[in-house]
């Protein structure tokens, strides 16, 4: 296929190719891989500037769309490239074998670096969804860390930069600068640019930044940083945020206040026990959307409130494709029993095949779990309704989920996607939290946003 970028494709393109270190925030759909590819192509193929690049990204990309990507455009012709994922064999045999490119998974990165006894003589790192590299204490981060002063040029790529908060940047920003800017160690990063905020005496469980940190951060980032919503860029289509509450019964109720004030329930003769802060938000989590693990892993209904939602919601769609996120597995189980209740054909975004199924227009209802299909998949022609029947605490994502459906490609005028609530419960928690991350994750993107 002919290549015919846009202006922000040129652009982003051009700043790579003049920034031997650069953080690529690029909205979802705006095609970072064939950016990225074209830069690589002049570096090895024209420029000769570079011999060995390695993509590091998640499994099905590094796998799926890469490759593809490599494939699909004509200008890229000549750029070879080859996939080390599979056995540890497999992986030896890709990454000895003679080519431009090499794509790894990330969990593969340690692997590489600390186990292979292979050379890591890769002069180019393209990190594919930077935001996967924010855990500093990561073995991925600490291995790619320490081989860092050998790469001569690295590019960090995500939509998604602070989903947390500005701490995650420090990770972030350092693997790519090395601590240039944001310092070598987390420990000052914070002292300089936060404040404790929750705690329980002396142990804190989160800060906020201090008085004008956020500016100070964003400058110190900006001679390396572009960013690029799709919204500026494309024709979008509407976005319509929906919130659909249920209310739980005056029983149901009751339990749900007895655990989040015991931190321990008894059900229908089993115990369910949350041991810590954490446990508690999980169980809460769990029970909002109608059914709790117990201690002895069995599966406790609690209401049908969200499935009865669900089904109106469905009903509502008049035969339109509707797309479900769901979280825990026994969400899972009780959504599928309600679909083959009301005889609705559906089918679980795990396989190559339901992902075609769906695009085709195959399934009225399909079922996606955010962790394992988030990063990705267009799955914008299978439909532009999206419900998320239980929550995430993770805006990356929650945003990358929305953007399978609101993205480039999309044929619908408007992409509607709702969210069942269960009013006053920890579900409303959930979404003030996501709404308050995403506030930060834009004033970032905005403070380093591209001018074309």
């Amino acid at each position: 296929m002919k290549y015919s970028p846009h202006n922000y494709q040129t652009y982003a393109t051009n700043f790579i190719l003049e920034h031997p270190v650069s953080a690529v925030f690029l909205d979802m759909g705006l095609g970072k891989s064939v950016i990225t590819l074209t830069t690589l192509f002049d570096l090895c193929l024209d420029s000769f500037l570079i011999r060995k690049v390695l993509v590091i990204a998640p499994l099905r990309i590094a796998r799926d769309t890469w490759p593809a990507e490599i494939e699909k455009w004509d200008h890229l012709k000549g750029l070879t490239y080859s996939v080390a994922i599979g056995t540890e064999q497999e992986r030896r045999n890709a990454l000895v074998r003679t080519a431009d490119v090499y794509l790894i998974n990330r969990e593969n990165v340690d692997w590489l670096v600390n186990k292979s006894n292979l050379p890591f003589d890769y002069d180019m790192v393209v990190i594919d969804e930077l935001s996967s590299f924010k855990a500093y204490g990561s073995k991925r981060f600490k291995a790619l860390r320490r081989v860092r002063p050998k790469v001569k040029r690295i590019v960090g790529l995500t939509g998604t930069p602070s989903g947390n908060g500005l701490m995650d940047l420090w990770a972030e920003i350092g693997i790519l600068d090395m601590g240039q800017r944001l310092g070598r160690f987390i420990t000052h990063y914070r002292s300089r640019f936060f404040t404790p905020d929750k705690r329980n005496q002396q142990i804190v469980f989160s800060y906020k930044p201090l008085p004008g940190a956020e500016e100070e951060i964003y400058r110190l980032i900006s001679d390396i940083t572009i960013s690029m919503r799709s919204v500026d860029y494309l024709q979008m289509p509407k976005c319509v945020i929906n919130e659909i509450p249920v209310r739980l019964s005056d029983g149901e109720r009751k339990a749900y206040n007895t655990m989040k004030r015991d931190l321990v329930l008894a059900l229908e003769g089993r115990e369910i026990d949350a041991g810590s802060a954490g446990s508690l938000a999980n169980k809460l989590l769990q029970m909002a959307n109608g059914a709790v693990y117990a201690d002895d892993g069995s599966v406790v209904n609690i209401h049908n409130r969200k499935l009865d939602a669900l089904e109106d919601l469905i009903e509502a769609a008049n035969g339109k494709a509707v797309l479900v996120a769901y979280w825990f597995r026994h969400d899972l189980e009780r959504i599928s029993g309600r679909l083959h209740k009301l005889q609705i054909p559906f089918s679980r975004l795990d396989t190559a095949d339901s992902i075609k199924r769906w695009n085709n227009g195959e399934l009225p209802v399909a079922l996606i779990h955010p962790a394992s299909a988030g990063h990705g998949l267009n799955l914008q022609s299978g439909g532009s309704t999206l419900i998320w029947f239980g929550l995430t605490w993770s805006l990356e994502l929650y945003q990358q989920t929305n953007a399978r459906l609101w993205r480039q490609g999309q044929t619908s005028d408007t992409v509607v996607i709702h969210h069942i609530i269960a009013k006053d419960t920890i579900d409303e928690r959930v979404m003030k939290a996501l709404k308050d991350k995403d506030s930060t994750q834009s004033a970032l993107i905005e403070a380093v946003k591209a001018s074309l």
